[in-house]
């Protein structure tokens, strides 16, 4: 148990948290970052440090992992302080308008202002209602190393960007790879199902994986297609469920901020919550023209870090310049 003073937290140390700590730094700020993961990353650490990411600007493909850790990198320079494998609980505010949060693990932070970068809260994996019992013996949730499917049968469920990223992972390194998808639209990004369909992977739709088989481990999957009479049950050693997953916000549920849906934070243009000195960005928020994106995170926590800041000092500049205006311009001999 320890306490702290900063001026600013930031609740999350995925890639959107980690570009806060950087730009919270660019604006003088001391930065205190709080996850509930051991490691700096969020979902893409926990999920999928190995699959390649093709919508972050600058990158045209990089790694999860890559990412990561050129982002810890450049916050790095600002040395904030990170607090890893503890949970975010209580937020008190006092009369003089800064904030006390308390952790699970008996940890008191003091700061200015708060923004909150944690993704979808606690992520829970949705159930394959089919072999649950084979769950770490050939049925897994995510991926996040492709060696243990070399040269293996694998079965991916689901027909969403993370089924299909992870199908093309896969396939050059398995032996087959079959998507099963319960409708026949997929909810990837078109081009993804285009790289796909080109592909050597086999799209089963209108299906679900009704059972699974096999003595110690997966050995064959059963697949009922819809206006099919009788099940098709093809070879599998592995298989991935990317069906999604329940987000459960924890105790930031009772920190005064209106929720949407019961998983997301509303936020305004400025990515202020409706608890005052709160602020929100990433893949948490909700706000009329939301777009999900790595890409999208970045812009918000800018604007996030920025308004706290002139919260945090009222004379301060709302916008602080270009970070190239700190260098001296290049001369030519």
């Amino acid at each position: 148990m320890s306490s702290y003073s900063v001026d600013l937290l930031i609740i999350g140390a995925g890639p959107v948290g980690l570009y806060g700590a950087y730009y919270a730094g660019v604006r003088g700020l001391s930065t205190l970052v709080i996850d509930s993961l051991s490691e700096v990353g969020g979902q893409v650490s926990a999920l999928y440090p190995e699959k390649i990411i093709y919508d972050v600007a600058g990158f045209p493909a990089v790694k999860g992992r890559d990412l990561v850790s050129a982002l810890l990198t450049q916050a790095s320079v600002y040395q904030p302080t990170f607090l890893l494998g503890r949970e975010a609980q209580d937020l008190s505010t006092n009369a003089d308008g800064r904030h006390r949060v308390t952790t699970s693990e008996g940890d008191i932070i003091d700061c200015g202002a708060i923004v909150v970068t944690a993704g979808i809260g606690t992520f829970t994996p949705r159930k394959l209602p089919a072999g649950e019992d084979f769950l770490g013996r050939g049925l897994d949730y995510f991926v996040p190393d492709p060696e243990p499917y070399t040269g293996k049968h694998v079965v991916v469920v689901g027909g969403g960007d993370s089924a299909l990223d992870w199908a093309l992972m896969l396939e050059p390194v398995a032996a087959t790879v079959t998507v099963v998808h319960r409708r026949k639209a997929f909810r990837a990004h078109p081009a993804t199902v285009s790289q796909v369909e080109a592909s050597r992977v086999e799209l089963i739709t209108d299906a679900e994986v009704s059972d699974l088989g096999g003595t110690t481990a997966v050995e064959r999957a059963v697949i009922t297609i819809k206006g099919v009479d009788q099940p098709r049950t093809v070879e599998c050693h592995r298989v991935v469920a990317a069906l999604g997953f329940l987000a459960n916000l924890g105790p930031l549920r009772e920190w005064g901020m209106e929720l949407r849906d019961n998983r997301h934070v509303v936020v305004d243009s400025a990515m202020r919550t409706t608890r005052a000195g709160v602020f929100a960005s990433g893949d948490i928020t909700e706000y009329d023209g939301k777009v999900r994106l790595i890409a999208v995170g970045f812009g918000e926590v800018a604007t996030a870090v920025n308004n706290a800041a002139v919260l945090i000092d009222p004379a301060a500049q709302l916008f602080p310049g270009h970070s190239t205006d700190e260098q001296p311009a290049l001369t030519h001999a």
